[in-house]
């Protein structure tokens, strides 16, 4: 019989995909609760740092900002960008390309992120995302 789980604070877990430039912490997922459809966790970006480019493969993502401003930059080439603040909420489709950047050097990034699927991250070379 299925049951609800609770996921403790102390149970949260770094053991997840990473992309340069962020920090991931998994929360739900295959290996705290045995879910294989959706991942869940928080993701920070420290004062003054952009991520590698990346995207999810096939899973899209929803990211709520918690804290800070975020910028993420997206496209083939990292063309096109979009602003949210503390309160927003970012919707990334699956397979696109893009970047995370914190263009406080004061402040960090903060997110919640919820992931159709598990936590697939695939790292991307874009010469754009070292501009």
């Amino acid at each position: 019989m299925a049951e609800v789980r609770v996921v403790r604070a102390g149970e949260l877990s770094a053991d997840t995909a990473q992309t340069a430039g962020m920090t991931r912490i998994a929360a739900v997922d295959r290996k705290t609760v045995g879910s294989e459809r959706l991942w869940v966790g928080f993701a920070s970006v420290a004062p003054g740092i952009r991520s590698g480019a990346h995207h999810h493969g096939g899973c899209d993502s929803v990211v709520h900002v918690t804290a800070g401003r975020l910028s993420i930059r997206y496209g083939e080439r990292l063309e096109r960008s979009v602003e949210a603040n503390a309160g927003d909420f970012i919707f990334v489709p699956a397979n696109l390309v893009h970047q995370e950047i914190n263009t406080s050097e004061a402040d960090p990034v903060e997110t919640l992120v919820v992931r159709s699927g598990e936590n697939i991250v695939v790292n991307v070379e874009v010469a754009e995302a070292a501009q």
